[in-house]
């Protein structure tokens, strides 16, 4: 008998980029979420993020389940939110948080070789610059 995970792991390639890059909107609810397939090394399943609500993810081992447990993990961010009298933010109103960047060839290579070096992603590295770069007082 196969398991849901051996037939994801032959699903075709063009079906993995469409989920990864899928953006949903549920039965009326105004906050997007987005839901990508975990690797292996991630621990398998899909995770899934609200842009919108800070903090706010959860995964399941199938789409169905981590999209169940992402609404879970939504109602229960807007209770605690509610709960604090903390500021709910409006449904599109942040930055997505991602964006594409093109770099030259020679750097792309030596980003992914420190990336390497350094038992990190490529988007971990770039992220960790960056952050590096944004904290340094100004010249």
């Amino acid at each position: 008998m196969k398991t849901k995970r051996n037939q994801r792991a032959k699903a075709p390639a063009g079906t993995i980029a469409r989920e990864r890059a899928a953006q949903y909107r549920v039965g009326g609810d105004d906050y997007s979420f987005t839901v990508r397939p975990l690797a292996a090394d991630e621990g398998g399943g899909y995770l899934i993020e609200f842009p919108d609500l800070p903090g706010c993810i959860s995964d399941g081992e199938t789409l169905e389940e981590a999209i169940t447990n992402g609404m879970e993990a939504k109602q229960a961010w807007l209770a605690v939110a509610r709960e604090e009298n903390r500021a709910i933010p409006e449904p599109g109103g942040q930055v997505s948080g991602k964006w594409v960047q093109r770099v030259p060839k020679s750097l792309h290579s030596r980003l992914v070789e420190r990336a390497e070096r350094e038992g990190v992603s490529l988007n971990m590295l770039v992220v960790s610059l960056i952050a590096e770069g944004l904290g340094k007082p100004r010249s």
